[in-house]
């Protein structure tokens, strides 16, 4: 896959290091823009996803790798990137993370100051999750790189990372530290922080973002990917309709004659935003299209805003994709009285609705749960972009069907990602080693009263 946009990065061979890959978002990114990367990712069924569709893949435990084996990582390695698992701090979560924020402040202090793993490590064994220390991996990562012989102890010169907007806290002071401070070895970096929403790139889909850009002293400003479409906006949208969010259950579904998604006022050089029937309606590879018009239904997925959840049409962008996409209902056949139930989104659409390309080979199990966590693919790729300073990607790119992996190019990635080309070997983490998700931050014991 080749990008149509000319390359000029700051660097002369980027290649990428994806800490906490899933099933390929940001590996998809950089193949858009002809980047190469190696993605570490414990999860098996992500990892099958992955080997699947071609993608360099450790399988692996992130923290195992940085102390047992960074020295085998590839040296020419200088963009580390990644979105640490987010359940702690996700507002769909129990809160752990939010709980610990200001212990994790404290933890990247103690890093940046050059405490040793040992002390840290000691420190972290006692907070409520064990999930919240990830987010200081690529931290860690960033350290390590200015301790490896392998590297001649030469740190990244890139550093991307995303996660839900509760952790851009963390992001602000991980950017005070990485430029007042620096790492120990004396390295700063100039860095950027926003939250964004990914509609505003071209996704079809409305989810909000905290990333961080950092470029290592000497390569300039960073800055955040300007937009290429308006966002989403709920109130707007009902106050140009005439109407609340439609409800199926009603006997009446009015369906509006505009096209919603061509906001009449001037707005420069920004696209509408996409909506679902812009990514699912034309066939592409093994994709019939989708009969339009349709309702959507969800009750979950709203990145914290209640104005983005609810019922939409095909003409509006998808709520969030989690890793509950395939419960959400879908109505079509409208008429002025009629509404029936459909199908719900086959994973080949849910993934176009994250801006995954047509015929992505979902593998293994818990796919939908792959779909909800991954990077979108194209906002990934505007991240990537902006972190090299390239022209903005080019989406067509991710339009056309993906090129799964044949049999003997993915027995050779699992044979280098697990040790067999076939099975999982005793490196591969094992589920039982899995840290479990509470079942809830209230004391064991306490009942709800019963209504009176």
């Amino acid at each position: 896959m080749t990008s149509t946009a000319s390359h000029h990065s700051i660097l002369d061979n980027p290649h990428v290091l994806d800490l906490f890959a899933g099933p390929g978002g940001l590996d998809v990114a950089g193949h858009s823009l002809d980047i190469p990367s190696l993605g570490i990712e414990w999860d098996r069924s992500a990892c099958l996803t992955r080997y699947a569709a071609g993608l360099e893949t450790l399988h692996a435990d992130v923290s195992a790798v940085r102390r047992e084996a960074f020295e085998s990582l590839p040296p020419e390695i200088n963009v580390l990137a990644g979105g640490p698992p987010c359940q702690t701090y996700s507002v769909a979560g129990h809160g752990a993370g939010r709980q610990a924020l200001d212990r994790v402040k404290g933890y990247i202090r103690q890093l940046t100051a050059g405490d040793s793993d040992e002390e840290i490590d000691k420190a972290l064994s006692t907070l409520t999750d064990p999930r919240t220390a990830l987010v200081l991996e690529p931290l860690r990562y960033a350290i390590q790189a200015t301790r490896s012989p392998n590297r001649g102890n030469r740190p990244y010169d890139i550093i991307v990372l995303e996660q839900v907007p509760a952790v851009a806290p963390l992001w602000e002071h991980y950017a005070k530290v990485l430029s007042d401070t620096g790492l120990p070895d004396g390295t700063r970096y100039k860095v950027v922080v926003g939250v964004l929403d990914t509609e505003t790139y071209g996704v079809p889909q409305t989810r909000s973002r905290a990333v961080l850009i950092a470029r290592r002293e000497g390569l300039g400003e960073p800055s955040l990917p300007s937009p290429t479409h308006r966002s989403y906006d709920a109130k707007e949208w009902n106050r140009r309709n005439g109407t609340s969010e439609p409800d199926p259950g009603t006997e009446k579904v009015r369906q509006p004659t505009l096209d919603e998604s061509a906001d009449p006022r001037e707005d420069g050089e920004l696209r509408p935003w996409r909506s679902m029937r812009d990514a699912l309606r034309s066939p592409v590879g093994s994709h019939r299209g989708r009969p339009t018009p349709f309702l959507v239904r969800s009750n979950y997925g709203s990145s914290g805003n209640p104005g983005r959840r609810g019922v939409r049409t095909d003409r509006q962008p998808a709520a969030t994709v989690t890793g509950r996409i395939s419960r959400f209902v879908v109505f079509e056949h409208l008429d002025e009285k009629v509404v029936h139930e459909g199908p719900r989104f086959t994973m080949n659409e849910a993934g176009m609705l994250q801006s995954f390309p047509p015929d992505y080979p979902w593998s293994g199990t818990a796919q939908a749960q792959q779909v909800g966590n991954a990077v979108p693919p194209l906002f990934g790729a505007h991240l990537l972009s902006a972190a090299l300073g390239l022209p903005r990607p080019a989406p067509e790119e991710l339009s056309k069907p993906w090129q799964p992996a044949t049999e003997e190019q993915r027995a050779k990635l699992r044979s280098d990602g697990c040790g067999d080309p076939d099975n999982c070997t005793a490196r591969c983490p094992q589920p039982k080693d899995q840290v479990p998700p509470p079942s809830s931050m209230r004391p064991r014991g306490v009942k709800k009263a019963s209504p009176k």
